[in-house]
């Protein structure tokens, strides 16, 4: 079973809080088999289980999110449903577990889960998942490509195998575009589309130098889309994660850099889920109406180029 989870204070909304005190400044040096289940982790990152409340804002949306069973996808599928929206989570096979339970919590809001597991990285795969979101919600109007893979690699270039570029670059690029151009014909004036993509597209890990070429190139495919898009009244845009605690790092890293994980940021720790989940939430409903083919960072500080 997992451990204790990361949960913000809500003891007094009003209060001025200081942010490098919402939760704790480092993790436990875990590792966990990939692609990392949140019940292995010794300790839970905050999706917002407790603290999210919803006051309406995507009511009736038929929505789509990839990864969307843990980590982030978790944090705004719980926001998203408590907004009022219905929620497809598209995730891999042996992520189940956690899929089941974001659907439980969807459900608990009152909305509609429908799950869909499968590899993103098969275009067949991509094209069903868009077809079985709009057959069972009627449509679609939000569109999350949250799904990514990455393997740290210590050597950097040398260490990366051609199995592990190409397993990077189809789950992180190809399938976002497979998904996006089957998504597409089906979405109307209003829609919305919102990608992951990170701090490492402007400040790349040596580590990372293939996950973080893929995040360049999801920037520069959103700022593209939106202008091909804006005719069609579809806004595109995304959003920017620094450090953020999930699965994928004690999964992905060494355990002695998963530990200080988010502390080279100004405000000295890892960011949780649910701090990204009100972003997701403000692309996706009317408040963003002139916002398309842009990006909000959530890092701590860390600067975006």
């Amino acid at each position: 079973m997992g451990g204790r989870r990361y949960q913000r204070s809500m003891s007094d909304q009003t209060a001025p809080k200081d942010p490098r005190d919402d939760y704790p400044t480092d993790q436990p040096e875990e590792s966990i088999e990939h692609p990392g289940v949140t019940s292995d982790m010794e300790q839970e990152p905050d999706h917002g289980e407790e603290s999210y409340r919803g006051s309406g804002r995507l009511d009736g949306k038929r929505t789509l999110i990839t990864g969307g069973d843990s980590g982030i996808g978790r944090a705004v599928a719980i926001a998203f449903a408590r907004e009022g929206a219905d929620v497809v989570l598209s995730y891999l096979p042996e992520e189940e577990e956690d899929g089941r339970e974001t659907a439980r919590l969807v459900e608990q809001a009152g909305r509609r889960a429908v799950l869909v597991p499968g590899d993103i990285r098969e275009e067949q795969h991509c094209i069903d998942l868009v077809e079985r979101a709009v057959s069972e919600l009627g449509g679609l109007d939000v569109l999350v490509n949250n799904a990514a893979y990455q393997m740290a690699q210590e050597n950097s270039l040398l260490d990366i195998t051609t199995e592990q570029l190409d397993r990077v670059f189809k789950t992180n690029l190809y399938a976002l575009f497979w998904i996006t151009k089957a998504a597409v014909p089906h979405m109307e004036p209003g829609s919305s589309i919102i990608n992951t993509a990170s701090v490492q597209a402007y400040s790349p890990s040596p580590q990372l130098l293939d996950y973080a070429s893929t995040k360049a190139a999801i920037i520069n495919f959103t700022q593209g889309l939106a202008q091909f898009l804006g005719d069609k009244g579809i806004r595109v845009n995304a959003v920017a994660p620094g450090p953020i605690w999930t699965p994928l790092i004690p999964a992905t890293m060494p355990e002695e850099k998963v530990g200080s994980f988010g502390a080279d940021t100004p405000l000295g720790r890892a960011g949780q889920p649910a701090e990204l989940a009100p972003l997701y939430v403000f692309f996706a409903s009317h408040e963003s109406s002139y916002v398309s083919g842009d990006r909000l960072g959530v890092t701590g500080g860390k600067p975006l180029a």
